[in-house]
């Protein structure tokens, strides 16, 4: 394969809601391109980022894919992403090794939920972005307003800047080609060719006075940010094209501009013209602003001026460059089954090549680069050197995991990766047989290398398994990929919720423990005070005893025995928090007392004061931030109250509401794939421990109905 200069490389993230086409259109691209013999299909499981067996089972992106294209002298990387809500992690995280998005919209239905979150995450990443309006063969395609609501639509969320460059050539009969704006030329198209079209001389008669008035307004936009270009457009009435093309690279690459162009993925139409768009337009690896970086030698004195500044947070900057140290950052990581661990990465300076040592800057190792290649979907091509600004992969590195930065030794820089949510959902997991257990932990621990986003741990309260993630459609994946990838079977369960278990007023109790079986006996009398702490206070004791009425050497076991009784609850099992015990009076005998006899005292002198001091049960109460289009929020809100939710504030963003709440976790346990349904796919949540708090006596009574005390096993 060709070996690509920074200034020959385009790298573009193809980002938008579910069910935009994003891996059809990347399929059709390819296609258009001649780098696949036929047009793969998403259907049928032969699109080339759509390899993962579950993903084609589903039907949906769930993480990111890498694809390449050589077109007429460059090489365009595009980063295929998900577009479901649960998965937009993913999306953000394809934004590192990108210089620009293409975000997508669905030609029936315009902007939705995702499509808006995206572009907020480009713009906060500061990456160039250009619309592409897919489907433009289906019947509904405008969504009834025709292409001008559609603009409008587009215009009303993001701008006057975001501007048609093309107008589709569309009547009653369909989609049949595009107009281009720039050079004023017609391109017609055959449904299902190969992508390439004809470039006609003539525009449409029934398109001519729309396509000079949209010419017009996009010159003027690009005149309007350089004084050079008024003063010609003013004294010419226009700009000469060429100086447009240089003009409109120039704006998109500064984000003054959002151009809008048309295809269909599906039936492989202008998608030439959107590879010509990319390679001319979209900004070259080289053109990225310097990469901010954390460099380790700036910890040391620093001069004065911006060294002093930047020594202070440990910022410097490393430019795309082949002639800067070589480096790279880890933005990806995929388990082959023939491969093993594929770790795909970013050049971000300097020159790599094929069987290269190099340092882990992150975990402090050495990575021999074998068999450097660059990934179409799960196919690697193997290369023999990458240039900055590049993306490529490499297999069976020994210690290397996604987020780490690798380079020249003495060169130390790291990049941080996007920051990832929290997961939403956690489920109970359980192995089906013993051969399952000990496959368990290994398996979950490679699908963790592939997804920053899963967390497996045991919970100390309930002893159970819990596996987190995005949400339930996530978490049945990774018990999916369990079964298939690494023969470890389990059922999900949802999991206990962690009540705990208090007091709301004083008490006082004497514990009593004495027991005579011949010889030495058993004896431990105390005498304790319990009262309510803060809420977050957790456990105090205090030893108040006087004249020696417990030698000090016991008072320890009574503190034992009231931790032990205390993890064992007293209503229903849950532990009880959030109280202090003080020890203020009691009594030994010289012979039978032991610290297993006070500790026993102590348990008893517990249960007693529980008895008195007002228990009751605790709940976790999560923090809920639901994101959804306008037209949901009174749904929304009527479900939150139904779940015994308090309604914090509503923040309006565009057409969509923000809706932050607090509700117990036991009401939110399902509740990923009923806010799916009631916003037709178009909402997502996010949640997170916020405290604990009293739980109603309705619901309390209902815990303590299906609570089954085990036998005491013990006497006074």
């Amino acid at each position: 394969m060709k070996t690509y200069q920074g200034s020959e490389i385009r790298n573009v993230a193809v980002v938008g809601h579910a069910h935009s086409g994003k891996t059809t259109l990347i399929a059709a691209l390819l296609h258009a391109a001649k780098m696949t013999p036929t047009q793969g299909r998403v259907a049928d499981g032969t699109a080339a980022t759509a390899y993962d067996e579950e993903e084609i089972a589903r039907g949906v992106t769930m993480q990111n894919a890498v694809a390449f294209a050589e077109w007429q002298g460059v090489k365009i990387n595009f980063v295929d992403t998900p577009g479901f809500h649960m998965f937009s992690h993913e999306a953000r995280a394809a934004l590192l090794p990108v210089e620009a998005a293409a975000v997508l919209v669905n030609a029936q239905n315009g902007v939705e939920a995702v499509t808006e979150r995206v572009w907020r995450y480009a713009e906060e990443a500061n990456i160039p972005r250009f619309v592409v309006v897919n489907q433009m063969d289906h019947p509904k395609a405008g969504g009834g307003g025709g292409l001008s609501a559609l603009i409008d639509n587009l215009q009303e969320r993001w701008g006057r800047t975001c501007i048609p460059i093309q107008l589709p050539i569309a009547d009653a009969g369909g989609f049949h080609g595009v107009v281009d704006l720039v050079t004023m030329e017609a391109f017609y198209y055959t449904p299902n060719g190969d992508g390439r079209g004809k470039i006609t001389g003539e525009i449409p008669a029934s398109l001519s006075a729309q396509a000079k008035a949209a010419h017009e307004a996009l010159v003027e936009l690009v005149a309007e940010g350089k004084d050079e270009l008024m003063e010609e457009y003013f004294a010419e009435g226009t700009i000469p094209e060429q100086h447009l093309i240089t003009a409109l690279h120039e704006a998109i690459r500064e984000d003054r501009i959002f151009p809008v162009l048309f295809v269909s993925g599906l039936a492989n139409m202008a998608t030439d013209h959107l590879l010509d768009f990319i390679k001319v337009y979209a900004p070259a690896a080289v053109e990225r602003a310097p990469l901010a970086v954390k460099s380790p030698a700036l910890q040391a004195v620093a001069t004065n001026g911006e060294a002093a500044v930047a020594a202070g947070t440990g910022i410097t900057f490393r430019k795309v460059d082949d002639r800067e140290p070589a480096g790279l950052v880890v933005f990806k990581t995929m388990t082959d089954p023939f491969s093993g661990r594929i770790t795909f990465f970013k050049v971000i300076s300097g020159i790599i090549k094929n069987d290269a040592t190099i340092e882990n800057y992150t975990r402090h190792g050495q990575e021999r680069l074998a068999h450097l290649s660059v990934m179409q979907g799960r196919k690697a091509v193997d290369v023999v050197e990458l240039h900055a600004g590049d993306i490529g992969a490499v297999a069976k590195l020994r210690d290397t995991l996604t987020g780490d930065t690798l380079g020249q030794k003495g060169a130390e820089i790291q990049v941080d990766l996007a920051p990832l949510p929290e997961p939403a959902m956690t489920y109970a997991i359980e192995p089906k047989s013993r051969a399952d257990e000990d496959k368990l932990a290994p398996a979950i621990h490679k699908l963790m290398e592939e997804d920053l986003l899963i967390r497996f741990y045991r919970d100390p309260m309930t002893n159970e398994f819990l596996i987190a993630g995005a949400g339930q459609p996530h978490i049945e994946t990774i018990v999916a990929r369990l079964k298939k990838r690494y023969h470890a079977e389990v059922t999900l369960k949802a999991p206990k919720v962690p009540y705990r278990e208090t007091i709301r007023a004083k008490a006082e109790a004497h514990g009593r423990h004495k027991k005579q079986t011949g010889g030495h006996g058993q004896f431990g009398d105390c005498k304790i005070r319990m009262e309510p702490m803060p809420r977050g206070g957790g456990f105090a004791f205090e030893n108040d005893v006087f004249g020696g009425a417990i030698p000090r050497n016991f008072i320890p076991a009574i503190e034992k025995g009231i931790i032990e009784s205390a993890a064992r609850g007293y209503l229903a099992g849950y532990p009880v928090v959030d109280f202090k015990v003080t020890v203020f009076d009691g009594s030994y005998h010289d012979v039978d007392s032991s610290e297993m006899s006070f500790k026993m005292a102590g348990r008893l002198a517990f249960r007693k004061a529980m008895e008195t001091c007002k228990p009751c049960l605790l709940e976790p109460v999560m923090k809920v931030e639901i994101e959804a289009p306008d037209e949901f929020a009174g749904t929304l809100m009527g479900d939150l109250n139904s779940r015994r939710g308090r309604v914090q504030g509503m923040e309006s963003k565009g057409r969509t509401t923000v809706i932050s709440a607090e509700v117990p976790m036991a009401e939110m346990l399902t509740y990923g794939s009923l806010l799916t349904s009631m916003t037709q796919g178009k909402g997502s949540y996010r949640m997170e421990m916020n405290h604990y708090d009293i739980v109603p006596q309705l619901v309390a009574d209902k815990i303590l109905a299906n609570f089954k005390r085990p036998v005491e096993e013990e006497e006074e």
